[in-house]
């Protein structure tokens, strides 16, 4: 049967859809010319937001791993991992979920997220995407972060809900913006939806969305559940924008 499907549905690069070796089961497959484009982050990276960090021999698991902006800039949430670097293939690939109408890439890259996020994983934890305002979704059709969020809570077996956080106001993108003017543009649009109160109390969450730069999105996000009675917040995102590139 799988020998059927592989000549029905021969396996291709998730990036280019360029023929690749292996199952057509797995969706994440990159092919020799996209994998070298696509900076994964294995090793050392700081425990706060997930942007890699120079190995100094510390490990990469070490809690004390801390970049320079987490060290300068208080961060509501209390852990951070990354799966890739929003550059690359990895960077096309987001813009092609976010933008390009390819909800299809959802699965392969949640895959990747899934793995990057294990270490954040707690009992009863809660996974839930940064929302979009009902104006954006309607010209999207669908929240990026909440395709990749319910992959990632089905692998770990934790509570989905989409639904948890609300847009209370329609923000301009973030793009080209300084980091002041980034946390001014989100600060107050993000609030936890009313009928999840009971559900999340004293509850650890799990902040999925596609892309961070600053973190002041993910911040947002994270100072309205805790004023609404969560347990400790961490944040996983698909792509971390880091300064170098």
């Amino acid at each position: 049967m799988k020998g059927a499907l592989r000549l029905l549905y021969p396996p291709q690069c998730v990036a280019c859809g360029a023929p690749v070796a292996g199952g057509a089961e797995d969706p994440g497959q990159l092919c020799p010319g996209c994998f070298p484009e696509t900076r994964f982050i294995t090793g050392a990276a700081c425990t706060r937001c997930g942007v890699p960090l120079p190995d100094d021999g510390m490990g990469a698991d070490d809690p004390l791993l801390c970049c320079d902006d987490c060290l300068s800039m208080a961060r509501p949430w209390q852990n951070g991992r990354a799966a890739m670097v929003y550059s690359g293939t990895g960077r096309r690939l987001v813009l092609a979920l976010k933008h390009g109408d390819r909800p299809d890439l959802a699965p392969a890259l949640a895959a990747w997220l899934a793995r990057a996020a294990a270490p954040l994983m707690q009992q009863d934890t809660i996974v839930a995407p940064i929302p979009l305002h009902l104006r954006r979704l309607l010209k999207r059709r669908y929240n990026q972060a909440a395709l990749i969020s319910g992959r990632v809570a089905r692998v770990h077996r934790a509570l989905h809900l989409p639904d948890l956080l609300l847009r209370r106001r329609h923000t301009p993108g973030q793009d080209h913006r300084g980091v002041g003017d980034r946390f001014a543009n989100v600060a107050g649009a993000i609030a936890v939806n009313r009928r999840r109160v009971d559900q999340l109390a004293g509850r650890p969450v799990l902040l999925v969305d596609d892309v961070m730069a600053s973190g002041a999105t993910m911040a947002a996000a994270t100072e309205a559940l805790l004023a609404a009675g969560s347990g400790p917040v961490s944040v996983a995102v698909l792509a971390r924008a880091v300064k170098d590139d």
